[in-house]
């Protein structure tokens, strides 16, 4: 019986941790996947953990019971099984709470999916207690048995920080994720009920397989979100992805939906955003310079290929490397988005770690990882910034797309610091209508001036592309002072999701619109 015990332990184990794995995954589709989320998401878990341990131990006293035991197993399976049917309504209302930023909505529907958590959770933490109790036969192994207990547990938990992430969400989905955690949940009570207590107990609960059932045929049918123009969705390791038709333009969305990663047009390249101003970025550099001397491009932050295209259009002599750590973008982006071209090289890595190991050197690094309104904190610091200043040529330039509220410019002004203290030269650019602004970095000493001097030469040339001239007359209408040098980050200290959440909460409440 200690060996039928230690075999729930682990599945038990292997479900908690599955579960807080999915939580995030499921909330991130919505609210993001900042550290505001999962320190909400792994703190209320705790909670519940703790609620589960001390209830657990006073249950088992009072029932050491192995059919009490399978019996609180087989109801918190259930519980998790309803989790995606029930979550689903409530975080469709997120998602247009969302996009209209109605916070109390938007926060009552967070906290009411983490609340359905509270009952699966307390339950599971009753286990490890119980299981003990039931276990302990001679109080001189109480020590031993309890640390093997909770090793196994352990060892179950740590599996279960790896299958969902990694094989079940980005194979069956978010959803049957939840599916697949309740029947080895059920499956383990029902077998445990049936080998303690004898197998006419598993017939009073012969009706249970039927509800994860149910929810699998029933509580799943649809999109995950009501989304106006969706043609696409899908899940991969890292991303809830969307694919939008908007007439003639289609749109990627990731997550929650707080930000457009790329556009596609099958016979336009201007789209007004930050991803042509990356085609700027030469420019910078002292006059004449011509669109012929850019033959290598980096684009951290690939996403469906946006930027890509353009540069392919500007600079045709140009070989570009693409860094995208989600393979699955990538495969969204060949079906929908045209990224076919064939000086493209995609490259399936994490930005920071494919450029630092990247052989080449080149003349732009366009620097865009975003998760709205998030950068990476790990690169925005002193110490990647020298892995870009080293990649690039010595007339090279990196342009790096930055957030900013309308009065708040704290996260844009550290970037500048930062930069700063790596490149001898920094430019702001605002985009218009947006809350972003490009950084542009050179690798030697620039003049802001040489942007207009490089314009009014390429414009005199009938061979320039125009979406060129376009995207550098609003770069040099929207030239901003550059900040002075100030606090900065590394790899030590770099407080960017701070800043952020303190320049998106204060928009949200002393913004008119924010309501």
């Amino acid at each position: 019986m200690r060996r039928l015990l230690y075999v729930t332990v682990f599945f038990a184990g292997l479900t908690t941790l599955a579960l807080e794995m999915s939580a995030s995954r499921l909330l991130g589709n919505y609210f993001g996947t900042s550290n505001l989320v999962w320190a909400s998401i792994i703190g209320l878990i705790l909670i519940y953990l703790t609620a589960g341990y001390f209830l657990g131990g006073v249950w088992a006293d009072r029932s050491p019971k192995f059919i009490t035991f399978y019996q609180i197993l087989i109801w918190s399976a259930l519980a998790i099984a309803v989790i995606p049917m029930i979550a689903r309504p409530v975080l469709r209302l997120a998602a247009d709470a969302f996009d209209a930023l109605q916070l109390g909505v938007l926060f009552g529907s967070f906290a009411g999916v983490m609340v359905l958590f509270s009952i699966p959770i307390t339950l599971l933490g009753t286990a490890s207690p119980f299981a003990i109790r039931l276990a302990l036969h001679d109080s001189r192994q109480a020590g031993s048995i309890s640390g093997r207990i909770y090793a196994i547990s352990t060892l179950g938990s740590f599996l279960g920080t790896f299958l969902p992430p990694l094989w079940w969400i980005p194979t069956l989905g978010t959803y049957r994720t939840f599916l697949v955690c309740s029947v080895i949940l059920l499956v383990t009570g029902l077998v445990g009920l049936g080998i303690s207590s004898g197998w006419r107990r598993v017939l009073a609960y012969a009706w249970t397989p039927i509800v994860p059932l149910l929810v699998f045929l029933l509580g799943l049918q649809g999109s995950d979100k009501a989304t106006r123009g969706l043609i696409y969705e899908t899940e991969s390791a890292y991303n809830y992805i969307q694919v939008l038709q908007e007439g003639e333009y289609r749109l990627l969305r990731l997550n929650e939906g707080q930000g457009i990663h790329s556009v596609y047009h099958p016979t336009q390249r201007f789209f007004g955003g930050p991803w042509e101003q990356v085609l700027v970025a030469p420019f910078f550099n002292p006059p004449p310079v011509t669109t012929d001397v850019v033959t290598r491009i980096a684009i951290v932050g690939l996403a469906a290929g946006t930027t890509a295209l353009q540069a392919a259009e500007v600079y045709p002599n140009a070989q570009i490397d693409g860094f995208e750590i989600d393979p699955r973008i990538v495969e969204v982006a060949r079906q929908y988005f045209g990224m076919n071209e064939p000086n493209l090289s995609v490259i399936v890595q994490d930005g920071r770690w494919g450029l630092a190991t990247s052989p080449h050197r080149y003349q732009i690094i366009s620097l865009d990882a975003y998760r709205p309104p998030y950068i990476p904190w790990h690169m925005t610091t002193v110490e990647f910034f020298q892995i870009v200043y080293d990649h690039l040529t010595p007339d090279g330039v990196a342009v790096v797309n930055v957030g900013r509220g309308p009065q708040d410019r704290r996260l844009l002004e550290r970037l500048s610091s930062t930069l700063h203290r790596v490149f001898p030269s920094v430019h702001v650019v605002d985009l218009p209508g947006t809350f972003n602004s490009l950084l542009y970095a050179s690798r030697q000493p620039t003049n802001a001036a040489n942007l207009r001097v490089n314009y009014d030469l390429l414009r005199q040339n009938p061979q320039t592309p125009p979406l060129l001239l376009r995207t550098m007359e609003i770069a040099l209408a929207n030239l901003q002072p550059t900040p002075p040098d100030g606090p900065f980050f590394t790899d030590d200290l770099a407080p960017v999701e701070q800043i952020t959440n303190t320049m998106v909460l204060d928009y949200l409440l002393f913004n008119p619109g924010g309501q």
